[in-house]
C-alpha cells in the first residue's frame, strides 16, 4: 500500500463559493465553501473569496494578508479536499 499525501497544485474559485481543486496525481475535486462563508469567515465577500484564493502549503488557501505568508492564511486540510467526490466532465 503507498502513502499519498495530496497535493493541491492548482485552484480555479468560481461564482458560486465553489473551488475546483486540482491535485498532483491528476485527480480533480470541487470543494464547497459555502458551510465555512455561513460561519461568519471574512470570505463573504465574493471579490475577496476569489481574489485571495491561492495555493498554500500544498493546498487550498486563501491569502488573507496578500503577503504569502503560509502562517497567516485560511488553508484546507488536502485529505479532506482529496476525498470529495472527482470531477468529471467540462470543468472550465
Amino acid at each position: 500500500m503507498t502513502d499519498y499525501f495530496p497535493t493541491v497544485v492548482q485552484v480555479i474559485p468560481k461564482e458560486n463559493y465553489t473551488v475546483l481543486v486540482f491535485f498532483d496525481d491528476g485527480k480533480i475535486t470541487q470543494y464547497d465553501a459555502s458551510d465555512i462563508i455561513q460561519k461568519g469567515i471574512f470570505l463573504q465577500d465574493i471579490r475577496i473569496f476569489m481574489d485571495t484564493c491561492t495555493v498554500m502549503n500544498s493546498t487550498l488557501a486563501w491569502d488573507i494578508d496578500g503577503k504569502r505568508n503560509a502562517s497567516e492564511c485560511l488553508d484546507i486540510d488536502p485529505f479532506m479536499l482529496y476525498e470529495q467526490p472527482s470531477v468529471s466532465g467540462n470543468i472550465a
